[in-house]
């Protein structure tokens, strides 16, 4: 089977198109073991490549002492800031690796090992002896922190501050206001599949072939051809299969870096997968965020005055601005409003994306306070939101595409059963409470380019550089070409994960279906036509259409185009041990058309089950005297088990929304998380009676909290 095509599926339904419940074309060789990720590439000579980081904080490399290294058996090579090639422009200082001896945090690569056996390679990597200079470093994150200031835009390019009436004013003034701090700590992707590449420089014929474990190879091969000096086209990367990004694997990493560096440096195909332990300081975090809200309001719940402010930190190396106030410029119709961001330049790795970058954090916060401003007036919080539902989006006017917050809230009552709330109750030492809160994410659409090609036995091949991190992005595909060419969905094979395909967008910001999906159709609907004018039979070579999407997709919309939807969560708190386990979770969305309910609801729930890892068990903490990442592996960063999740229901209302692409769908893969630690905050807070405002929601703080009374 070629890497990059997906075989036909004769178990599907011969009718079966968009909308229908469909299981995953690779599925089968996920569970039998058949898929091949980037790590597992048994190319003929293949070496290995372990990463040496940095031990210190700050300061630079003075010396590096490989001798004891290249005396060991297997070692073919140890590069240095001293000795690796030099490397070509790129837009990501992240990547410019062994280019210097600065190292501007812990865990910045300062060697690689390459050997003929991996375990070979991390024992040379051991072996290597790094001498630095050390400088003082600061890791710290506070709001008083002197090295604070405002950025001009925040990640995603959304203008940092932004300012309408006078929220200081409207506030004072407001009979009801609320005035409260929230803490996320930094978190981490971590994917089932670290971060690994495959590189394989063939000097004969001048070309580099890469399997990467990415979230979209054609920014890969242009990024490479840029830091190698390399045509375009003399570049290969592959991605059949990806065992999960959230982010993390958006955007090249130093490891596909360096793996290449290592196969030009050897001349045999090399294998670099990261180990756990290094991503936290390697392949992007959450940054921490600070959040100062406050809200205005008539003693009809009517709000007045909205003022949400982000404190955040980036790196020495490139800034990243979590964008986590920018959800309350779209969320509620308050006229006064100010919503800002400052950050701070530390010694720390790049933050980078993880699912729903700043919606998360920033939803957490405004969803907590919304919650602490219905128990001020005494008020339902779900006819709170209802109440200051916004008839066009608040920051810019423009009217919503399609909105249906309100109808997520009323449904997810309705199903949760919320009518008449009851109060919090007791069973024995537990304490049990329930929590409500809003989500929201934006639509966002990338150009793709897509080919559809219909063969002389009636079959079809659908070409698009799509890549399938777990969404079930090549059964979608499918799906969208058979509604777009009137055949069954068994005719249709899909190929995706290939540079040398038409480009497609990076599975990343819930685009890829949208954008991807557009191009597939537009092709597929060119097939169509040139199929009904062609007389006889198809040519050997079969008939062929291709689409571009670029004009259509970067058009700016009048409308304000955004997912939304409800959370509601059952909690109970252990008063003897201070445990809190999530009884119930719910979630109802507006994500325009679902075109498989099956994958749709799986990507629902995992980002629900992401969000209930963020309100109790996931953080990380940079210790001050050393620099690092104290979690830094999955012992110490505690991601959900089986035994945390209990059922969970993900909903979704019929949404019909023409403003969108000819599918009518907007991005699903994010919604989900955002909202989820909300709402388990504000179950906690009616269980327990305490508001707790530092995530995540752990026992210490949880018992220490029902401890200290009222």
């Amino acid at each position: 089977m070629s890497p990059t095509s997906a075989t036909l599926d004769p178990t599907a339904p011969a009718t079966a198109a968009l909308g229908a419940d469909v299981p995953r074309r690779e599925g089968r060789e996920k569970v039998t073991g058949a898929a091949r990720y980037a790590a597992e590439q048994h190319l003929p000579q293949r070496a290995y490549a372990w990463p040496v980081p940095a031990t210190v904080a700050r300061g630079r490399v003075t010396a590096v002492d490989t001798a004891d290294a290249l005396a060991l058996p297997g070692v073919l090579g140890v590069l240095t800031p001293f000795d690796a090639p030099r490397l070509g422009p790129s837009d990501d200082p992240t990547l410019q690796l062994l280019q210097d001896t600065r190292v501007p945090h812990r865990g910045w690569y300062v060697a690689l090992a390459i050997a003929d056996t991996l375990e070979r390679a991390r024992a040379a990597a051991d072996a290597v002896r790094v001498t630095y200079e050390s400088e003082p470093h600061d890791v710290t994150l506070h709001e008083g922190h002197p090295g604070l200031y405002t950025p001009e835009t925040a990640n995603g390019g959304y203008p940092a501050h932004r300012e309408q009436g006078d929220p200081d004013r409207a506030f004072a003034e407001a009979p009801v206001r609320v005035d409260v701090r929230y803490s996320v700590p930094p978190l981490h992707n971590h994917a089932m599949e670290p971060h690994a590449a495959t590189a394989d420089w063939d000097a004969e014929r001048g070309h580099l072939t890469v399997y990467d474990s990415c979230q979209g190879t054609t920014v890969v091969r242009n990024v490479l051809a840029g830091l190698f000096r390399l045509a375009q086209d003399r570049i290969t990367v592959l991605a059949e299969h990806v065992g999960g990004g959230f982010g993390s694997k958006g955007t090249p990493r130093p490891h596909v870096v360096l793996a290449v560096m290592a196969t030009r440096h050897c001349g045999r195909p090399v294998t670099l997968s990261l180990p756990r332990q290094h991503m936290a300081a390697t392949v992007g975090h959450r940054a921490p965020t600070l959040h100062h809200l406050r809200l205005g309001a008539r003693p009809d719940g009517t709000l007045t005055s909205l003022v949400h402010e982000v404190t955040t930190h980036t790196s020495q190396v490139r800034e990243f601005v979590e964008q986590a106030a920018v959800p309350a410029r779209v969320m509620y119709a308050a006229p006064d409003t100010r919503t800002t961001h400052r950050v701070t330049g530390l010694d720390v790795p790049t933050p980078s994306w993880m699912r729903a970058p700043g919606e998360t954090p920033g939803m957490y916060a405004l969803e907590s306070a919304m919650d602490e401003l219905a128990d001020a007036l005494g008020m339902d919080p779900v006819e709170l939101r209802v109440r200051n539902d916004a008839a066009t989006e608040p920051d810019s006017g423009r009217p919503f595409s399609s909105r249906h917050l309100v109808e997520c809230l009323r449904e997810g009552a309705r199903r949760f059963g919320w009518a008449g709330r009851r109060a919090p109750r007791r069973e024995g030492p537990l304490l049990i409470g329930t929590g409500v809160a809003a989500a929201t994410y934006p639509v966002y659409i990338a150009p793709s380019g897509a080919r559809a090609h219909a063969r002389p036995d009636g079959s079809y091949l659908v070409e698009v550089n799509a890549t399938d991190i777990g969404t079930g992005a090549r059964t979608v595909m499918a799906q969208i070409a058979a509604d777009a060419l009137h055949v069954p969905l068994g005719a249709v094979s899909v190929a995706i994960g290939n540079s040398a395909l038409p480009p497609g967008a990076v599975a990343g910001g819930s685009t890829g279906t949208a954008s991807w999906g557009w191009a597939v159709h537009d092709a597929c609907t060119a097939l169509t036509d040139r199929l009904a004018r062609h007389e006889g039979p198809l040519p050997a070579a079969g008939l062929s259409a291709s689409a571009d999407t670029t004009q259509s997709a970067k058009q700016k919309s009048p409308y304000a185009r955004h997912a939304f939807g409800a959370h509601f969560a059952e909690v109970q708190a252990d008063t003897v041990t201070g445990e809190v386990h999530v009884r119930r979770l719910l979630g109802v969305y507006a994500a325009g058309r679902i075109l498989n309910p099956r994958t749709a609801r799986s990507q629902f729930i995992g980002g629900m089950v992401m969000g209930l890892g963020m309100a109790l068990t996931e953080h990380s903490a940079l210790d001050p005297a050393f620099g690092d990442f104290a979690e830094r592996d999955l012992a110490s960063y505690h991601v959900p088990a089986n035994a945390d999740v209990p059922v969970i229901e993900a909903h979704w209302i019929e949404e019909h929304d023409k403003h969108l692409n000819p599918m009518g769908s907007k991005g699903i893969g994010e919604i989900g998380i955002v909202g989820t630690a909300a709402a388990i905050g504000n179950a906690v807070c009616h269980a327990t009676g305490r508001r707790l405002r530092e995530l995540p929601l752990t026992p210490d703080r949880v018992l220490a909290a029902i401890e200290a009374g009222p």
